[in-house]
């Protein structure tokens, strides 16, 4: 029993070690609007929340959003966006005493030509780890887990005004065991600014002429990029032959688009 009570408190005490490796970075999106020539300059926070000492380093990478949404990493300047080139940190390696909490500055420099919109990211992550827990000397292998942080950066200049959407693809796909009836709507953007792209459906009874506007759905579009909305409306709408529309709004004064179909409802 004395053994066993021994080693659940060394878990204990090696977790809260774990846990105590912690720090906090605020902010973790940074938007930049220099115009090209421009400098321009923003802070960014690092707390350390551990009980020791820590170093922290700063790495740009890059990435990409698929259709899904999901976020591709990529090394530094593998993309035709990368703005790592552009980007400077300093320091590029901060040390903090444990509660400890310091400013970097992150500095970024557009050329005569940088007239287009770039994104990338700054990991933040611990560079020294304890070297020994002494509760752990009868272990023979171990897991050492560095925490990272991710910095998401964007720059876009401010005379660049270049917001263009459309939608490329509007579909039913509803199943079998489906309680509602299903459309995926891809939203290509066509410009070269950031969209936050709201989509919704509207369906119109073609006898009637009575219209039905459902909930909206937001999600940010990259420049280049193409994202999927899947969204939804009643089966019971009534019974005739309607219009289905997908209406797109990405705001800053554009004309929405849209999209549609004829559908049944039996």
């Amino acid at each position: 029993m004395k053994r066993i009570s021994s080693l659940i408190l060394v878990i204990i005490l090696t977790i809260s070690g774990i846990n105590a490796q912690d720090f906090e970075v605020a902010p973790v999106i940074i938007n930049f609007t220099a115009n090209p020539g421009e400098i321009q300059q923003q802070k960014v926070t690092i707390r350390n929340h551990s009980n020791f000492e820590e170093d922290f380093t700063f790495t740009v990478g890059d990435y990409k959003i698929d259709k899904d949404g999901k976020q591709i990493r990529m090394k530094a300047g593998e993309s035709d966006r990368s703005l790592a080139d552009w980007l400077t940190i300093n320091p590029s390696i901060l040390t903090l005493n444990p509660n400890e909490e310091k400013e970097i500055d992150v500095i970024i420099t557009v050329p005569k030509d940088g007239n287009a919109t770039k994104w990338g990211m700054i990991y933040v992550q611990a560079a020294t780890e304890q070297q020994e827990n002494p509760l752990d000397k009868q272990l023979a292998t171990g897991i050492l887990i560095k925490p990272r942080i991710v910095i998401l950066v964007n720059q876009s200049p401010k005379t660049n005004n270049k917001y263009f959407a459309k939608i490329n693809d509007l579909k039913e796909v509803t199943s079998k065991n489906d309680s509602t009836r299903a459309f995926e709507v891809v939203v290509e953007n066509t410009g070269d600014k950031i969209i936050e792209a709201r989509v919704q459906l509207a369906i119109a009874n073609l006898e009637t002429a009575n219209e039905q506007k459902f909930k909206k759905e937001m999600k940010r579009v990259f420049p280049g990029e193409k994202r999927n909305f899947i969204l939804t409306i009643p089966k019971n709408a009534g019974q005739g032959k309607y219009a289905l529309a997908a209406i797109l709004d990405y705001g800053h004064g554009t004309n929405l688009e849209a999209k549609q179909m004829l559908i049944d409802f039996k």
